[in-house]
């Protein structure tokens, strides 16, 4: 049986007299205002977060949640993990555009040195399991390490 979740945002977003803004705002109940713009190469304001940003933000934060879910199921303790993830957006000539490919390479430190194979091995599992990755249309590619403390 599935089980379904409504997840809400409101968007506020005013117009200036002589050209529109992309800057906006998107609030979500109980938590602090997201102050949004477009990516600096589409003329946004480069000081706050960008929809490209979120989308990339999103992918690595659910990998990172199911990742530790499917470690704590085979008993393997993470320390630490880190990633510095990579997303490709190819843009058209009549501005349509879409991420190509998201790169993943988290680094992650265990406590136990004989489970590190299996460790690096559910990666894949935990790219099963994300909410996220399941709803994108491009490949998520993990480049995983890992070691013990």
């Amino acid at each position: 049986m599935a089980f379904k979740h409504l997840f809400k945002a409101k968007l506020d977003w005013n117009s200036t007299p002589k050209r529109y803004q992309k800057s906006h705002q998107i609030a979500i109940e109980g938590k602090e205002i997201l102050n949004v713009s477009a990516a600096k190469a589409f003329k946004g304001d480069p000081a706050l977060y960008n929809p490209e940003d979120l989308l990339l933000s999103a992918v690595v934060s659910c990998h990172m949640m199911s990742y530790l879910y499917v470690c704590a199921q085979n008993g393997i303790e993470v320390l630490s993990y880190q990633d510095n993830a990579e997303a490709d957006l190819e843009v058209s000539h009549n501005g349509s555009g879409r991420f190509t490919e998201i790169r993943l390479y988290p680094k992650v430190i265990i406590k136990q040195n004989e489970k590190i194979n299996e460790a690096l091995n559910l990666h894949l599992k935990a790219n099963e399991l994300c909410f996220i990755a399941n709803s994108c249309n491009f490949p998520i590619v993990h480049f995983p390490e890992c070691e013990s403390e």
